[in-house]
């Protein structure tokens, strides 16, 4: 199934307020090395920017799962796991979020068993979906079971390494502080971590915000209010699907920022996502937050996140100057078929290259350059139609009525 939601590089994953039905000591357990190691490193796949690591749940697996420090409780998104997992005692709740829709119905399994290569966790809470609303197979290409972010967080000393696609984690006891590292103080607020920076807007007022530092974001940053108000949009922008909450859709607008502050380093023209109100500011009540920081930004530095200490180290990489910037065919497109092979498109953006085109939602995407498309990843045709403003691409399609062909000519058109 395809899903019926828009996705694109924006796709948000916002906190989760949830209603616990249990005695809460279940939260005090902790992922340990098993044996007497003191690290471990773990691999993990970067697609779409999200960053899919396995874990075993009560030792079935290995499932794939989101790495999300905006998840502050193990989420199974696919409630097929309950199923083929042997879950205990589970409990109905309900879970609000950010999106247009109203309570989203759930189980919580309030001991669960987890293992990540050699570290294990026994006894932790997590929540079930009942409705795979974020349909996040369809939208990375690769089966997706759920999100897991503070319960690993909280456990070691962990270290991303963006350039080898590794995880090393340390023992807690004993601070890890990389070598030329910048230090940035972190606050752990209701299981996420947060930093407190400045912006500059394109108008030129320069702000000081609090960001949740979001590793399941893949935008590279989302402003939600100030002081109680909508963020100042800039001149130029575009409206856009900016992803899937908890509860629905969320729309709003896309454009840049002048510049953003992350420790000494300033990175410049920055997109930035400006979700409506209603959908998502209006809808925190217990922190005070202006938005969320996201992978898009993150990955151009080598991480170490110590939450037991209230800090992270970045070093940065050779992409630090790189230009952000988004999707520049106007199409967003999903995974589907057994394989997650075939590829189609679940939303056109109006005025946008693959408009003028013709392309529609529901036609299906065979070919790219003469390439079929089950022979390359979404990944790469992401980065494809973000590369270069006038790139030309050979377009087969599959007309959405399953039977007429076409084959189109689509520009690149940089719109911010």
């Amino acid at each position: 199934m395809v899903s019926k939601k828009g996705f694109s590089l924006y796709r948000i994953f916002y906190t989760i307020a949830i209603i616990i039905l249990f005695a809460g000591n279940a939260f005090a357990q902790k992922f340990e090395f098993s044996g007497n190691r003191k690290r471990e490193t773990l691999a993990f796949r970067m697609i779409k920017n999200q960053m899919v690591i396995q874990l075993h749940i009560n030792g079935k697996g290995p499932f794939n799962f989101i790495l999300d420090t905006g998840v502050g409780l193990v989420l199974i998104s696919d409630p097929k796991l309950i199923d083929s997992v042997s879950f205990q005692n589970l409990r109905s709740i309900y879970i609000t979020g950010f999106g247009e829709g109203e309570k989203l119905s759930a189980f919580i399994a309030p001991s669960v068993d987890l293992r990540i290569g050699n570290t294990i966790a026994k006894n932790i809470p997590a929540a079930i979906l009942k409705e795979d609303i974020f349909e996040l197979s369809n939208y990375v290409g690769i089966p997706i079971h759920g999100l897991i972010g503070y319960e690993f967080f909280q456990s070691f000393v962990v270290r991303l390494n963006f350039l080898t696609s590794t995880i090393t984690v340390f023992q807690p006891e004993k601070a890890y502080i990389p070598r030329k590292g910048n230090r940035i103080p972190l606050s752990i607020e209701e299981r996420k971590p947060y930093i407190n920076t400045n912006i500059q807007l394109k108008s030129g007022k320069k702000l000081p915000v609090k960001l949740i530092i979001d590793t399941g974001a893949g935008h590279p940053v989302s402003l939600e209010t100030m002081d109680g108000f909508p963020f100042e949009l800039p001149e130029e922008r575009i409206r856009g699907n900016l992803g899937v909450g908890l509860t629905g859709p969320i729309d709003g607008y896309i454009g840049r920022i002048t510049s953003l502050q992350l420790g000494k380093y300033t990175l410049n023209n920055v997109i930035a996502a400006f979700p409506d109100y209603e959908d998502a500011a209006s809808r925190v009540f217990s922190i005070n937050r202006n938005g969320n920081m996201g992978l898009e930004i993150i990955k151009r530095f080598n991480v170490v996140f110590d939450y037991n200490r209230a800090a992270m180290y970045i070093k940065p990489l050779a992409t630090l100057k790189d230009a952000f910037e988004h999707d520049m065919a106007g199409l967003e497109i999903g995974s589907a078929g057994e394989n997650y092979k075939r590829l189609i498109i679940t939303r056109v953006e109006p005025s946008s290259s693959a408009d003028l085109t013709g392309l529609m939602k529901g036609d299906e995407i065979l070919a790219i350059n003469f390439k079929p498309v089950s022979e390359m990843s979404l990944s790469e045709i992401d980065t494809m139609f973000r590369s270069r403003n006038g790139r030309n691409f050979v377009i087969d399609v599959l007309l959405k009525d399953g039977k007429s062909k076409r084959r189109v000519i689509l520009t690149l058109n940089k719109r911010i």
